[in-house]
This record gives structure tokens, sequence and C-alpha cells, in this order.
């Protein structure tokens, strides 16, 4: 660091706005003025000479300030910067080695609904890349439509990628928030079950509720907040896994080569045909015969055939 700023004392403060004041004065001068002996007050002119704020005596003459001072003014500041600039250093490597090292830093508990539902406001106000979600049946903190953040989420650039457990989409306007989602940007997909529920953000912060259902009625729900760690990095994986293997939730394309999207989602997913007419507002009988219809554009006799064709010919 640079030498830190010998700042002037009282007495050479005195004595310097006399210097200004008198335009010039000796050893005698200033010792009438501030009542000090003659070599006290000449021990602080000659300071003053000495740091560039007056003439050479015997009759001493102030100097301007600023030049006299400014370079070392400027040294000083270049130095506190220099140090805010280590310290700041110095504490992010001290939190980011703590965290490793602390489990308190790595998993936060959070209790109540409330508390949850909050968290997971501000994860999703806060992500900037990508929002991993796995939504079970029963949620526990909000409803897929109480879900605001993520329309305006998705509106600044944010990814989202769900899987819903199928029992969800059956749900009354579970399914209509989920299109309204695809239809923003959303990429949904379903399975018949998922392990857990989990919302990770940007790969640095999951929030992953800890009571299973068998026990939901039993005290407030309670949700682990993990940060980035290897138990991070299995949920990243375990999510990604899922992935994979789910069916995508797709509207209605509209293209002929590409007919019924969101049907042939519902059906491959396992959803029985009259869930499916509830969940699209038909009737049965037309939930059947437009898989008729598109098992004769498959060329196939058989719902297996069906969902096999849908796969091979990328209608989903």
């Amino acid at each position: 660091m640079s030498e830190r700023l010998d700042l002037l004392s009282t007495a050479e403060q005195h004595a310097y706005r006399v210097l200004v004041r008198m335009a010039g004065a000796t050893a005698g001068d200033l010792a009438d003025q501030d009542g000090l002996s003659p070599a006290e007050a000449r021990d602080v002119l000659e300071s003053l000479h000495g740091k560039g704020l007056a003439t050479a005596g015997p009759t001493f003459h102030a100097l301007p300030a600023d030049v006299a001072l400014g370079d070392a003014l400027l040294r000083e500041q270049q130095a506190l910067e220099s140090a805010r600039q280590m310290v700041a250093a110095l504490s992010e490597e001290y939190r980011s080695n703590t965290r490793r090292r602390s489990a308190e830093h790595l998993v936060e508990i959070v209790v109540g609904a409330r508390a949850l539902r909050e968290r997971l406001r501000e994860m999703q106000d806060s992500a900037e890349e990508e929002i991993l979600w796995f939504c079970r049946a029963n949620p526990i903190a909000m409803q897929g439509p109480e879900n605001t953040e993520e329309n305006s989420a998705l509106e600044r650039g944010v990814r989202y990628r769900a899987i819903y457990e199928r029992e969800l989409l059956e749900k009354p306007g579970e399914l209509d928030s989920i299109v309204e989602a695809i239809g923003l940007g959303e990429q949904s997909r379903t399975l018949p079950t998922l392990p857990v529920r989990l919302a990770i953000a940007d790969h640095r912060l999951a929030v992953c509720p800890l009571v299973p259902d068998a026990a939901r009625g039993v005290g407030q729900p309670t949700a682990a907040l993990i940060r980035p760690s290897e138990l991070l990095d299995a949920l990243v994986a375990l999510f990604e896994s899922y992935w994979d293997r789910a069916t995508p939730l797709l509207p209605d394309g509209g293209a002929a080569e590409e007919p019924d999207r969101l049907l042939l989602s519902l059906f491959v997913s396992g959803m029985p045909d009259k869930s499916i007419a509830t969940q699209l507002g038909v009737s049965r009988r037309t939930v059947q015969r437009r898989l008729d219809r598109l098992m004769d554009i498959a060329g196939v006799d058989t719902r297996p055939g069906l969902a096999f064709q849908a796969a091979r010919r990328g209608w989903l």
C-alpha cells in the first residue's frame, strides 16, 4: 500500500491560516498570534515548509494547499480503493470456503407454507437463465395458476423446464395454466409420478420440500434451500434423468403432419380417455374418435402402435 497521508496537526492548521491571513510571517509573528514560544512557532513553520505548505524562512509565506497535498490525497484514495478491493476479494474467498465447509451455509431450512411461497417467489424473480421444476400433484405452497412470477421471468428470457405428474394434469384449471405457460415459452413434459417436489434456479439454488405426502397435515410444511454443492449437483442430475424420459406436453400445432398434439401428449402420458375428455372439454367418444383417426394417419391399428409412430414421426 502507498504511504499514509500525514494529516496536519491543530497547531499546523492555525499556523497555515496565520500565514494566509498575514501574507507571510516570521516565527516571532506566529508566536505573538498563537501564544507559542519562539522555538515552538519555528518548529511549526518548519513543519509546514517540510510539507510543501510554506516557503522557507525567516519570513514564511503560505503555498497553495491543493498543490502541496493533492498528490498525497490521490495516493491515499488509490490506497483506500486498493484496500477495499483486497477486503472484498478476501471476504468472497472466506464466504466461498465457508460454504464448502459448513452445512449451515449449504442448506437452510424454511418452515411454513407462506415462507416457502416467498422463497419460491424470490428464486424466480432473481433467476437469470433457467428454472427447473418437478411439479407433483397436491402442491404444498401454491397452485400452478398462482405462480404469477413465471410469466414475468419468461418475458425477460428465463427458460423454464417443468415436469408434471400425470395426476396434476387432471386437477381443474391446471392443464389450462400449463398450456398458457407453454404459449409463453415454457417447455413442459409429464410422467406418471415424480420422486420429490423440486425447483432449481440457475444451478445455484434448489428448493426441496422435506415432508412426505403421508405426513401432510402434521405440523407446517418444511423445505430445504440447497446452495452450490455436490447435493445440488445430484438434484440437477436427477431432474435431467427424469426429463430425458418424460413425455412432452405440446399444444395443438395446427399442421396436418402434427395433428392433435395436446391430445397425443395426454394419451402418451397414460391419461385415461375419460380424463383426457374432461381436460379437453369434449366427450369421451370424441376422444376415441380422434385417436382412431390418428391411428389411421399413422397406419397402425393399436394404441401402442400409435404411441410408437407419434414418437418416430416427431409428433411429440
